[in-house]
């Protein structure tokens, strides 16, 4: 049985990776600064960007929750897989073909990984079989709708044949247990034992945003068939329909491009948008919109700020409009503007394209009213506007959407909308929205400080330094400077002027600590020895050290930054050599002049002097 994975191979996958591909699937990064990226932590929700990345040393870093490390911890954490797993998964993704060492521990693989490979090997059945004879009516289903061959080979649309076990039979034959089945959600056990989930249906794989099969989502198509009209995958361990949402894996690179998102109700919905030329759709799988699907949609967008866009498209029926007010509720979290689209006579997506063509559904977005004036009309439609008690209920009622509005130049707006809505006085409306904004206030609870954050102990008790909580001093600037600078671009530094910059001791422990592991490295030029440092770092400045080698570096170029560094580390040999000189004039006014100590000491002087210049010749 092969051992472990050799660790020249391990490092070997880790130097061709590039880190921010990986994360980038995840997560929409943007240039911050000089060899930085950065984006919406995917391990904590938050408002604006702190989780860094940087993708020439390999590592992440969230300033905001404190999680960091490699290409392997990201995908461990993120994905639930062993370390094998993430060495065997980025090595196939490169093509690289692994070595095992003999008699070491048995490979360490998850049951998540056996269940991702049982889905993918379903989908694949499922797609061979929709071109068999028995698949005729899922393919004139689809033919009916608009959707061609090409397609339904884009989406990966499948048919499940309608006997009782030919998935289970197939997947069985390829090695897969009934107990992986079963934890895949793949079959059902009966009284007559195991059999097929999924039966004469057409079938939609539901992927993650990485590309893999995590489910899938079913419709009926027998009349014979007494179960529901929609069948999706049950939760399992790696399907969670509430985090999951159809065609994000299609449609993520647009969403990341254009900031924006369309979210629609139904699988053919995503398939028509994205084949009319809106490849921003996606639409949810068997539940209600709600906040892990903006969690996972603000990071995917990159939604820091105002500019984005995210239109929900729902039936004008009365079900429709209680899926909008619910996503409101959620939907108050997104940064970006949030709208409501409706076709006309009630048509989705799917039909109207199928009646009126693409250009009538790249329209419908053209028609979309903002989410707030949507929800204002549906709180205030069932009121009598004509009465005075009707006009107030009314404003009771609508006060407090206006009010938790946090863009401060949208709410003055939205007051003067609903006053003419109501047929009221702005200033009625503006202090009844007032009064709504303070019950709210009083009411709920205030947003943790980030200051008290960066300074919290850690699980031990030991109080965690970070960059927000060091002195402003010059010497512990210089010193938290230059460590940035090495960690950074110490490669590309000279390394006898790095090495005598780390030689003598910092002023703060903290700095000093990271100091000594950074000194310690047996090579610069190693792949991933910067992150290697950050982890031999010494509690509880290990955080710290994350920091340091995450953070914006001020510099407008790769050079000018590898310039900077070390004139940063010219500084710490000149202070080195300063303090060795003020103690040595210290110490010659204790001895006499003609005395053997008192040359020792004239001489070194010298060399220090000489030593200084050449220091400073060198800057020039």
């Amino acid at each position: 049985m092969a051992g472990r994975i050799r660790q020249a191979d391990v490092d070997e996958v880790k130097s061709r990776t590039n880190i921010a591909d990986i994360i980038g699937e995840r997560v929409a990064l943007k240039s911050a600064g000089v060899g930085s990226l950065k984006g919406l932590c995917p391990f904590h929700d938050e408002r604006s960007p702190s989780f860094n990345v940087r993708p020439q040393a390999g590592f992440y870093h969230c300033f905001g929750c404190g999680e960091s490390g490699d290409v392997y911890s990201f995908l461990r954490a993120m994905d639930h897989v062993t370390f094998t797993e993430a060495v065997e998964r980025l090595a196939g993704r490169i093509g690289y073909s692994l070595h095992y060492e003999d008699g070491g521990s048995a490979p360490e693989h998850t049951g998540r990984a056996r269940l991702y490979a049982a889905n993918a090997a379903a989908a694949e059945f499922f797609r061979s079989q929709l071109m068999t004879p028995e698949a005729d009516i899922a393919r004139r289903f689809l033919g009916q709708r608009g959707f061609d061959a090409g397609a339904a080979g884009h989406f990966g649309v499948g048919y499940a044949p309608k006997g009782w076990s030919g998935m289970h039979s197939a997947l069985r034959a390829q090695g897969y247990t009934d107990e992986e089945l079963s934890s895949a959600g793949l079959v059902s056990q009966g009284q007559r034992g195991v059999y097929d989930r999924f039966r004469g249906r057409v079938v939609w794989p539901i992927r993650d945003v990485t590309g893999q099969v995590l489910g899938f989502g079913a419709r009926r198509l027998h009349d014979d068939d007494n179960g529901p009209k929609y069948l999706n995958t049950p939760e399992t361990v790696i399907y969670k329909k509430a985090q999951v949402l159809y065609g994000l894996d299609l449609a993520k690179r647009e969403v990341s491009r254009q900031h924006r998102v369309v979210v629609v109700e139904g699988y053919t919905d995503v398939m028509a948008c994205h084949l009319a030329g809106i490849t921003t759709a996606i639409a949810t799988c068997g539940t209600a919109f709600g906040s892990d699907h903006i969690t996972v949609l603000r990071r995917v967008m990159g939604d820091d700020s105002t500019a984005g866009e995210v239109v929900f498209t729902f039936d004008p029926d009365a079900a429709g409009q209680k899926a909008a007010l619910r996503a409101f509720a959620d939907a108050k979290r997104f940064n970006a503007q949030t709208y409501v689209a409706t076709g006309p006579e009630g048509l989705d997506p799917c039909d109207l394209r199928l009646t009126r063509g693409d250009g009538a559904v790249r329209a419908l977005l053209e028609t979309k009213v903002p989410m707030v004036e949507f929800v204002l009309d549906q709180r205030i439609s069932g009121y009598d506007l004509a009465s005075v008690e009707g006009r107030v209920g009314a404003l009771r009622t609508a006060a407090p959407v206006v009010a938790e509005l946090r863009d401060p130049l949208l709410q003055p707006e939205y007051v003067r909308v609903l006053a003419r809505r109501l047929g009221m006085d702005t200033e009625d409306v503006r202090r009844e929205v007032e009064r709504a904004g303070r019950t709210a206030t009083s009411t709920g609870r205030r947003d943790g400080s980030p200051v008290a954050e960066a300074v919290a102990p850690d699980a031990e008790g030991a109080l965690r330094v970070t960059l927000a909580t060091l002195p402003r001093t010059p010497g512990v600037a210089i010193e938290r400077d230059a460590l940035m600078g090495v960690l950074q671009f110490g490669h590309r530094m000279d390394a006898a002027l790095v090495a005598r910059a780390l030689e003598l001791p910092f002023r703060h422990p903290a700095l000093d600590a990271v100091r000594v592991a950074v000194r310690d490295v047996s090579s610069m030029q190693r792949p991933g020895w910067a992150v290697d440092a950050v982890a031999t770092v010494r509690e509880p400045y290990r955080a710290l050290a994350a920091e340091l080698l995450a953070g914006d570096f001020p510099a407008l170029s790769d050079e000018a930054a590898v310039s900077s560094a070390s004139d940063l580390a010219r500084r710490l040999v000149m202070r080195g050599l300063d303090r060795e000189k003020s103690e040595l004039l210290g110490a010659i006014q204790r001895v006499p002049a003609d005395s053997e100590e008192g040359r020792r000491i004239r001489l070194r002087l010298r060399e220090l002097d000489a030593t200084r210049q050449a220091i400073a010749d060198e800057a020039s």
